[in-house]
């Protein structure tokens, strides 16, 4: 089927008992064994497997091609289920402009666990041949990047790990498979905060990993939701594939209006930079035409004077919220250097927007009425 197909059918099946098209939501913690004492409908127990979770398990791997796919109850307990499919020792390689959470639970637990981790510019090939090592692992990769909108050359990336047989990982949360299929590109396993475009509605939470065939991490993500419980509930798990029922028409919206406010603002005397990768101006523009089917719906500006102009703008805005988070029907804004930390290598001008489903020129109108305020800036 086409992805625009896939969306609407994979995973479910009319229920056999009522002929419902809808799928019920399976709460039972506990399924009957046969006579034989085994279990011919599939499911034992909740936390092996539930009707809902497969329904969305197999959804997910149909979208981005792979084997299977795991979910978990969250983006930041995927992350942590691949990490922990690791060994101490093990070399690790990590953008050092990725998602500012990684970052976090890398510094705070895993190289303190015996992860070997290093941060790189993943988006510079000769600098990412420079650190690969015969013991390196697993190549992290983000792109494009949060919140800088940086390509990375999956290809290229996934031909150097083949020299050292490493394993790359893509987070793929920003463009959702339908954007870009990073396993077709030689990725080996794709990470998605299922919280942010797939349930696509600011309310609820999950996460998922999906892998090719044959990969090595594989048995450990799966004991990561089997062993240490890390499982999604059922009622999360029917909403998210609930929310995948509109992803084509959603993600169609929220890139036509990324892409109308990024080219109305581009040139905004008030800014100093807008980052998005379907701008041809953009760094990253020729690499995201080869690489993506959809430009995505998030962008980044960055505003003349620094933060207090940054912040300055956030608050003049009369629509647009300021929230954390991304992929919702609303469009949300957020100083990010702010809550990154130490280690941000986001500048202190820097906003990051969720484009939402609203009508574009009311926030392109928003936007500006905010950025004018400033008056000119040196």
């Amino acid at each position: 089927m086409n992805k625009d197909s896939q969306v609407v059918h994979s995973g479910l099946q009319v229920e056999p008992s009522s002929g419902a098209l809808v799928p019920a939501i399976h709460t039972a913690t506990t399924f009957e064994r046969a006579e034989e004492g085994d279990y011919p409908l599939g499911h034992d127990y909740s936390r092996t497997s539930n009707p809902n979770r497969t329904q969305l398990e197999v959804c997910l791997a149909e979208l981005e091609g792979g084997e299977q796919a795991i979910t978990y109850p969250s983006g930041m307990a995927a992350i942590f289920a691949v990490f922990s499919s690791l060994t101490p020792g093990d070399h690790v390689l990590v953008p050092n402009d990725a998602y500012s959470g990684l970052g976090k639970v890398l510094r705070s637990h895993f190289m303190a666990w015996g992860l070997d981790v290093e941060f790189i510019d993943m988006a510079r090939l000769e600098e990412l041949e420079h650190h690969l090592r015969p013991d390196t692992r697993l190549i992290w990769t983000e792109t494009p990047s949060n919140p800088l909108l940086v390509m990375t050359d999956l290809q290229a990336t996934c031909k150097l790990a083949a020299e050292v047989r490493a394993l790359v990982a893509c987070d793929n949360t920003f463009a959702t498979p339908l954007g870009q299929r990073p396993l077709e590109l030689g990725v080996d396993l794709v990470m998605h905060s299922c919280t942010k475009y797939l349930a696509g509605h600011s309310d609820l939470m999950g996460g998922a990993v999906v892998v090719r065939s044959g990969c090595a991490l594989t048995p450990g993500l799966r004991d990561m939701q089997t062993l240490a419980g890390l499982v999604l509930s059922p009622m999360d798990c029917w909403m998210i594939r609930r929310g995948i029922l509109t992803l084509s028409a959603r993600m169609q919206r929220h890139c036509d209006n990324a892409m109308a406010v990024a080219t109305a603002l581009q040139d905004h005397p008030a800014l100093i930079d807008l980052h998005y990768p379907g701008l041809p101006s953009d760094p990253g523009h020729a690499l995201a035409s080869r690489q993506m089917h959809l430009f995505g719906g998030m962008l980044s500006m960055v505003v003349q004077g620094g933060q207090d102009n940054a912040f300055g703008v956030a608050n003049g805005l009369r629509l647009i919220k300021r929230a954390t988070s991304l992929g919702g029907p609303e469009t949300l804004i957020e100083h990010r250097a702010s809550i990154e930390g130490e280690h941000s290598v986001s500048p202190v001008g820097l906003l990051r927007l969720s484009i939402g489903l609203e009508d574009p020129n009311d926030l392109i109108n928003d936007l500006r009425q905010s950025l004018d305020a400033l008056g000119p800036t040196s």
